[in-house]
């Protein structure tokens, strides 16, 4: 049953009608500017406009979803932090104290804290949304991290809340975790799903020395050897070698494409979940904006892997939706001039020649 709900989600997804992308362009190239001379805030706007079916969309109310859950691989001491992090930072999300609620406060966007497999049995707070699919992960150097219907449930459990927030008045959604070492499993799934070597997108992660490096790298290829997850099989290499948390990225991403509405994809671990779900549906690629350009090295292949230009560089690597909230403000910005500049037929002003 799970798995016949996912094919219903895929099947809403469609490729992004992009017919109104010259009306579009017209308009920006209209506006009492030299053509062109706003770069990327352009792109950004046109691609909002086609992503949302409007040629005069509103300005979007904005909301990052933080899924929080944690992975069995710490057992093969792969982080400098312990796991009970992950549940004491939930508690940092609650009390707005994180470095994501800062900055969403700063952009103005709704932050949505998840349970999706916090090794933690927390009390009713409110704020915390349960969606708890499992404990944690299990440990992937010996088996399969979760079972294909455990990982199947927390897609749709991601894109379920997703579309809540959504039917809510959420215009654009970012994508946001917290799992202590979770840059493993993310790592993982980009050496399988991106045809890499692990050593070449494995990163440090929470700060680990060179020989905590190495052992990381060997724990991934340990976990790859052991599960030898298909990399033709999206739901195989999530279920052997990937996070709850990942999961529900996932299915936040493929929601957002079934409901036209843009979605921000942070950096290293949020573009494992994007992989998985453009590997499910790759129609769903047309509705994703790559916030930032992540210090975490295999960030790079995902991005190639997901024909996706980062809008930042600013050598983050904190995770949380912390780089997807600030590029957030950016495509506000461009969708802002889109709607809100002077045409020169409406200012009267002569427009240059196209020669100049």
């Amino acid at each position: 049953m799970p798995e016949k709900q996912l094919s219903e989600l895929l099947d809403k997804i469609l490729p992004v009608d992009t017919s109104s992308k010259d009306t579009i362009q017209a308009h920006l190239d209209n506006l009492t500017k030299p053509r062109g001379s706003l770069g990327r805030l352009e792109e950004f706007a046109a691609r909002f406009c086609m992503i949302t079916g409007s040629l005069r969309p509103s300005i979007p109310e904005k909301a990052v979803l933080v899924f929080a859950g944690d992975h069995g691989v710490t057992e093969e001491g792969i982080s400098a932090f312990p796991k009970e992090v992950t549940f004491q930072m939930v508690h940092n999300f609650l009390v707005g104290g994180a470095g994501i609620n800062v900055l969403a406060r700063h952009v103005g966007a709704d932050v949505k804290v998840l349970d999706i497999g916090v090794d933690h049995d927390f009390e009713p707070v409110e704020g915390l949304v349960d969606i708890k699919v499992a404990h944690g992960t299990d440990n992937f150097t010996k088996g399969p991290a979760m079972t294909r219907e455990q990982a199947v449930s927390a897609i749709l459990a991601g894109a379920v809340q997703a579309k809540a927030v959504i039917d809510k008045g959420a215009g654009m959604l970012a994508t946001g975790e917290m799992g202590i070492g979770n840059t493993t499993p993310a790592s993982a799934i980009t050496a399988v799903m991106c045809e890499r070597d692990p050593e070449d997108v494995t990163g440090r992660g929470t700060g680990i020395d060179e020989s905590a490096w190495r052992h990381k790298v060997d724990v991934i290829r340990r976990g790859i050897e052991c599960n030898r997850p298909d990399p033709g099989d999206p739901l195989d290499v999530l279920s052997k070698v990937g996070g709850y948390e990942i999961a529900g990225i996932c299915g936040l991403v493929l929601a957002c494409a079934a409901e036209n509405v843009p979605v921000v994809t942070d950096g290293f671990i949020s573009t494992a979940g994007a992989l998985v779900a453009t590997a499910l549906k790759p129609e769903a690629r047309g509705y994703i904006f790559a916030a930032h350009q992540s210090v975490e090295q295999g960030h790079m292949a995902q991005l190639e892997y997901l024909k996706q230009r980062p809008i930042l560089d600013l050598d983050m690597r904190l995770g949380e939706g912390t780089g997807a909230v600030l590029a957030m403000n950016l495509i506000e910005a461009g969708l802002k001039i889109y709607l809100e500049m002077a045409t020169f037929d409406g200012a009267q002003v002569t427009p240059g020649s196209e020669a100049v």
